[in-house]
């Protein structure tokens, strides 16, 4: 494993501030609405807030040993690592407890673990390594195949757990490093088009009674205003009724009411949109774009195809996120479940993305070859 100084300034340098204080503004914005749900202020429990500080404190250490070690380790420890995400995957079906329908999450105790959300990591580094060494001949139809294989491993483990929104995002990060590779486009068309075609067998064999009504539900509301509709009903009128300015932090009406569902997590940003307004909800998506952006700029300005590759992979995860994170709270997206990130309640997810974010600048610092 190779590791660099990380005092040294030739790599202190090329770390993007940028980056890191977005996030941490979202950090600090998503526990305040956090608290805001939860109604600490009020005699609510500080669990969720304690539990997401542990998270943030265990997320910044992780991402300062992060740093000391090259990235391109990682791709020498591909299939290691390609087994190990796998292996926490089936760990679910023997430790794994149902959790709103998908058999995704370990009991710790005081916490539960979600294997999935680390997978997406490993998935990442793995996945990049194994483009990278196909990049020369990645359109042969035996590589193309293969890579196919590569990824449907983990898809299928995931559809298994009845947990379709992390299985979505696993697809949109493929799709992104696939295209980011290099992937002939005769093949993404292919792909589409062998999509639409078994749609209908999804419906009828693939897909649970309870994803068929988030999907009903989603194209219209009103079918089920007290059951799979409400979600969606209630969290548009959070929004709503924050107009331009919101009613101010710790001070929703639907929020302090509890009438908006899953508040600090899935629909934390429904309680934003009721509490600080028009403004604050901009306010949140500017940051995100600045992420974003940061964070192709990274992926543009990488040393090599595995950096990049890696870059695309966690830009594609948290753009996945954000969309339908937004989209769901606002009905143009259907319900799935999936936070917003750095945002919603989650020590998985939250370590998740800071653990990404580690990725995004571990490749910016080492974008330049270090000569001494």
């Amino acid at each position: 494993m190779r590791y660099d100084n990380i005092v040294d300034r030739k790599l202190l340098r090329n770390i993007d501030i940028g980056i890191v204080v977005t996030a941490i503004i979202l950090i600090i914005i998503g526990i305040v609405g956090i608290a805001s749900a939860t109604q600490v202020t009020s005699g609510g429990t500080p669990k969720y807030i304690t539990i997401q500080g542990v998270a943030f404190v265990l997320g910044i250490i992780a991402v300062l040993l992060l740093l000391l070690i090259d990235y391109n380790s990682f791709g020498d420890m591909q299939t290691a690592i390609y087994i190990i995400n796998v292996l926490l995957l089936l760990s679910v079906f023997v430790l794994g407890k149902e959790v709103k329908g998908a058999k995704s999450w370990i009991d710790l105790g005081p916490i539960n673990f979600q294997p999935s959300e680390l997978v997406k990591i490993g998935f990442i580094l793995a996945f990049a390594k194994h483009l990278e060494t196909r990049k020369d001949k990645l359109n042969s139809i035996k590589n193309v195949a293969i890579s196919v294989l590569y990824i449907i491993v983990p898809i299928a483990l995931i559809q298994l757990q009845n947990d379709t929104g992390t299985m979505l995002v696993f697809m949109f990060i493929s799709a992104m490093m696939f295209f980011a590779a290099g992937i002939n486009y005769k093949y993404i068309i292919g792909a589409v088009g062998a999509f639409i075609l078994s749609a209908p067998l999804l419906w009828f064999f693939a897909l649970q009674e309870y994803q068929k009504k988030r999907i009903l539900v989603f194209l219209n509301p009103e079918l089920d205003p007290r059951g799979s509709g409400y979600h969606v009903i209630q969290s548009k009128t959070a929004i709503g009724s924050g107009q331009f300015f919101g009613e101010g932090l710790f001070n929703g009406t639907l929020n302090n009411n509890g009438f908006i569902p899953e508040r600090h997590t899935d629909f934390i940003f429904s309680v934003l949109g009721e509490e600080l307004g028009f403004v604050g909800a901009v306010f949140v998506v500017i940051l995100f774009t600045i992420l974003l952006l940061r964070c192709v700029y990274v992926a543009k300005a990488a040393k090599d195809t595995y950096g990049m590759l890696i870059c695309v992979g966690v830009t594609a995860m948290y753009l996945f996120h954000v969309l339908e994170n937004i989209g769901m709270t606002i009905g143009i997206m259907p319900v799935t479940g999936i936070p917003l990130p750095f945002v919603s309640y989650g020590g998985s997810s939250l370590l998740t993305n800071m653990l990404a974010l580690g990725l995004i600048i571990n490749v910016g610092m080492r974008r330049q070859v270090i000569r001494f």
